[in-house]
């Protein structure tokens, strides 16, 4: 499972010419799963994400989390971040989940981000989605469940 994190002052999802959702200071998740991917890399991944220190504290420091500035959470489902683009010039995406395997664990990440009491809001997996974002910093952080040994990091 690999999620991109982007710090946001403000963050939308627009389906279908209607807004599904809006946060504000907070973090716009795109999160890839792959067909290894366990229950265990979501709720993994789920803490990082809502315990990741890069808000500035009273210093100026990148110290404090989501949970520390009461921020929200926006998730967007986004099979592309598997995407192979080693050959030719049309990237490949046999590496990124079917929706048998993606959609329980989308809907387990998103259930695990609520446990934090924080607002959570999503897109639609497999929609055509126009997302919207104000990225402060800028501050985009890369995170991925297991390392190429299919071990989780400590």
């Amino acid at each position: 499972m690999k999620i991109v994190i982007q710090r946001v002052v403000s963050a939308s999802v627009e389906i279908e010419g209607s807004i599904a959702g809006n946060i504000g200071r907070g973090f716009l998740v795109l999160l890839g799963i792959t067909h290894a991917d366990t229950d265990k890399d979501a709720i993994f991944l789920a803490e990082k994400c809502v315990n990741m220190r890069i808000f500035e504290d009273k210093d100026g420091k990148m110290n404090l989390s989501l949970l520390d500035v009461k921020g929200e959470i926006m998730v967007v489902s986004q099979f592309t971040l598997y995407a192979d683009a080693a050959k030719g010039r049309r990237p490949s995406f046999t590496e990124a989940a079917y929706p048998a395997i993606a959609v329980p664990l989308y809907e387990k990440f998103i259930s695990e981000l609520r446990k934090s009491k924080l607002k959570v809001e999503t897109g639609r997996f497999g929609a055509d989605m126009n997302v919207s974002l104000c990225n402060q910093g800028p501050v985009t952080i890369i995170l991925e469940s297991k390392c190429s040994t299919g071990i989780f990091p400590v």
